[in-house]
């Protein structure tokens, strides 16, 4: 059976607002740094003719010469497919396969994976999903791995900081919260602060220009505001983030 008119327009409307939330990702470029590779596919089911066909739609971005940080990338990727799903395929080759063979009409799965910049010796992934499998809208995800180059890892929150600094790095984050919801215009807003307030997320990244937290949609604010950003500039978190990740320093 096919899905709703309005189930549907809510699939191209959902990507769309990805696609506009992160449209650099469809542009293969790379900046000077780190060589990579660039492949993009769509699949649908082969006997399958209709315009809504499920499919499957796959943009890599990798890294060359690297091939423990691509299978980081692509263990990441479906990681968004689980938190999307409820299940996590073993690869992506496996996911194609089992959401073609059981997806309905409408159905569709978008991946990506993207170097977003590259600085000093780190470079930064952005990766991205969006999966419709029926409902009111679908489910797009967003995360990041700050790949240190020198020291050949995908670094955790603890790697980026001082040691003994976490709960002071949470407190400049709920600070610019804060900065983030005046902005927003919701900075008197107490039924709305109440009802969105701040928490941690995992989702950050080491940009030339500030720290980036990135959050969940339906984090920290209504669906429909996609997925919102706290910046922390590095003039915040001198004593805090290790010295070997400020801009410009070098080991």
């Amino acid at each position: 059976m096919k899905i709703s008119s309005i189930a549907r327009l809510a699939t191209i409307l959902g990507f769309a607002l990805l696609l506009g939330a992160c449209q650099s990702l469809s542009k293969p470029d790379t900046p000077a740094g780190v060589a990579t590779t660039h492949e993009k596919w769509e699949h649908k089911p082969a006997d399958c003719t209709a315009q809504d066909c499920p499919l499957v739609n796959v943009e890599l971005q990798e890294v060359s010469g690297q091939p423990e940080l691509n299978a980081r990338i692509e263990a990441t990727l479906l990681d968004l497919v689980k938190a999307a799903t409820g299940s996590r395929p073993a690869s992506l080759a496996e996911h194609e396969r089992e959401f073609l063979a059981n997806g309905k009409p409408g159905w569709a799965s978008y991946l990506q994976a993207k170097v977003l910049s590259q600085h000093d010796q780190l470079v930064v992934i952005e990766l991205s999903s969006y999966h419709f499998i029926g409902g009111a809208h679908g489910v797009p995800g967003r995360t990041y791995l700050n790949y240190d180059r020198e020291q050949n890892k995908v670094l955790s929150l603890q790697d980026m900081l001082v040691p003994g600094e976490e709960a002071a790095f949470w407190q400049i984050a709920q600070r610019a919260h804060q900065a983030w919801l005046i902005a927003q215009g919701h900075g008197n807003d107490v039924e709305y602060r109440k009802t969105w307030p701040f928490e941690r997320t995992a989702n950050i990244a080491l940009n030339p220009d500030a720290v980036m937290l990135k959050y969940d949609v339906a984090r920290l604010a209504p669906y429909s505001d996609g997925h919102p950003e706290i910046l922390i500039p590095y003039s915040q978190l001198q004593g805090i983030l290790r010295p070997a990740y400020m801009p410009g320093t070098t080991r």
